[in-house]
């Protein structure tokens, strides 16, 4: 597929930056009102709190393969504006049910399965938009200011959710999510360049996935990258899971502190964002993969450490520098990798490989989900968190063994 593109990150790609923030906001007031809104109202178990999270994750698992073949065969701005208006509006019927006292677990799993398939959607032509509204020369520049705001999102996001959640109970507090979503819509519709309209294919879906599958799995980068996110966030997830049931009933923590927490945390993704190009040139891409994969890793092992026994002031304190440092390596790892990815891939392949590379690393996100729900409910919220400290520092060894180390520059690996 030809796509017309900007040489410099103008008015089309301000907007399409808009979009993402304000989604990415709406997001992480979700990703913790719902699980709240599991615990708290329909007061979920640990194993149950996991299944909301595999609701979550489980389509990508399931559908980003023939999604991405989808997202190829299609412009991509129409898919990523039908994704945000269905996701609004199915946000509304998720608080219509919930502030009618008919929510149930089935039901609230129903709908957030529906919306994870829609944000598979979305995040698949999302990524693979980008090219459209910024040149290659600058994915680098522009994939950072992306995850600049996405951290600025973790920021915000999640001290608002915590507090919509305080104030107005979990169900209203999933309106404002809704209400960035229709935003986004608006902010993608403005966009003026247009994109050209995909060869047409005249191969089978099948036939176009497995090109997809392919490419990534005959590339040692790409198999690398896919590694990195995969082993990390099926750990992290794990974590995540019994980390709000562990704040909630043993530390004694409220959403207003778990948003917090969030929220001041996230301060360390916007630093590692900001930082990404500076640190790349110049301690090159590989020191700084292994640095941050060691910094999003290893500090998450001070969590079971957190002890009910300290005042709240400190737990939350603890929990803050946890995360600022966990923030940092992560979002500074995220440019790097997307910024690769996107320089790897030829513009007719990239919503496949996008779509391989999220099925792949947000898919172990549902399995994490449940295995870490089924260890809370056997070991303890604790040592449950615990074992998955050991597991997410599998991190720093695949990324240390893997060809990325000797890489110094995104540009050497770029397609000719």
């Amino acid at each position: 597929m030809e796509t017309h593109v900007r040489t410099r990150l103008g008015g089309d790609f301000h907007r399409f930056w808009l979009a993402q923030t304000t989604s990415a906001v709406g997001s992480q007031v979700g990703d913790l009102a719902v699980p709240l809104l599991a615990v708290v109202i329909l007061h979920a178990t640990a194993a149950e709190a996991g299944l909301v999270g595999v609701a979550r994750w489980l389509p990508f698992l399931l559908l980003a393969l023939p999604l991405g073949v989808l997202v190829d065969r299609r412009r991509r701005r129409p898919v990523l504006v039908a994704a945000d208006i269905a996701r609004a509006a199915l946000i509304v019927v998720l608080v219509t049910v919930a502030v009618a006292g008919s929510l149930t677990l089935p039901v609230l799993l129903g709908l957030i399965f529906v919306i994870g398939t829609l944000t598979v959607a979305f995040e698949v032509a999302y990524q693979s938009f980008l090219p459209t509204v910024a040149a290659r020369d600058d994915l680098e520049r522009a994939n950072g200011r992306l995850q600049a705001t996405a951290s600025a999102a973790q920021v915000g996001g999640p001290g608002l959710g915590g507090w919509l959640v305080q104030t107005l109970t979990a169900p209203w507090a999933l309106l404002s999510q809704a209400v960035t979503y229709a935003v986004s819509a608006v902010a993608l519709l403005g966009i003026r360049s247009s994109e050209s309209d995909p060869l047409p294919q005249r191969r089978g879906a099948l036939a176009e996935l497995r090109e997809g599958l392919g490419f990534v799995r005959h590339d040692r980068y790409l198999v690398s990258l896919v590694g990195f996110s995969a082993i990390y966030n099926l750990f992290a997830q794990w974590i995540t899971v019994l980390l709000l049931v562990h704040a909630v009933r043993e530390l004694g923590l409220t959403a207003g502190h778990l948003g917090l927490v969030f929220s001041l945390g996230a301060v360390g993704a916007v630093v590692g964002a900001a930082a990404a190009p500076a640190s790349v040139r110049r301690f090159g891409v590989g020191p700084v993969l292994i640095a941050c994969a060691g910094a999003e890793s290893l500090v998450l092992g001070v969590i079971p450490f957190v002890d009910a026994a300290w005042s709240t002031p400190v737990i939350v304190a603890a929990l803050v520098g946890v995360f600022a440092v966990n923030g940092a390596g992560t979002s500074l790892s995220s440019v790097v990798a997307l910024t690769l990815r996107q320089l790897r891939t030829p513009d007719h392949l990239l919503g496949r490989v996008n779509a391989t590379v999220r099925w792949i690393s947000y898919g172990v996100v549902a399995i994490g989900g449940g295995l870490g729900g089924l260890a809370g409910e056997t070991l303890g919220t604790r040592a449950g968190i615990a074992v998955g400290c050991v597991g997410v520092a599998l991190t720093v060894v695949w990324v240390a063994a893997s060809p990325l180390r000797t890489v110094r520059t995104t540009a050497s690996l770029a397609l000719g």
